[in-house]
């Protein structure tokens, strides 16, 4: 009769150091993502979503801040920043503009 309860005894046991490795593996890993994420945060580098092999740098345009892929030389807006880029003032929209098309332009 003992026996039996012994074992019951030694799979509660079992169970219980079961449970409590999993949270700390649980934990560990939350604070490894944690740390991975701090980490690209502070490197401020996002993954280009064209070439995937570049990272992406913010740079100023006309006072906007605009990001730029360091591999393929992609430039990528964010919500609002085309419209600021057109906007800016008069004279400042047309010469963005005019040299979007001179560039193009060039090019054929």
């Amino acid at each position: 009769m003992s026996d039996m309860f012994d074992d019951r005894r030694k799979a509660l046991e079992d169970d219980y150091f079961r449970r409590r490795d999993q949270e700390t593996l649980d934990k560990m890993r939350d604070e490894l993502a944690a740390e991975l994420t701090a980490k690209n945060l502070a490197e401020g580098a996002m993954n280009c979503p064209r070439c995937d092999g570049g990272k992406l740098s913010e740079i100023t345009h006309d006072g906007v801040k605009i990001d730029r892929c360091n591999n393929c030389g992609g430039v990528w807006l964010d919500a609002g920043e085309l419209e600021q880029l057109t906007k800016g003032g008069g004279d400042a929209a047309g010469n963005w503009l005019t040299r979007l098309w001179a560039g193009s332009a060039d090019n054929k």
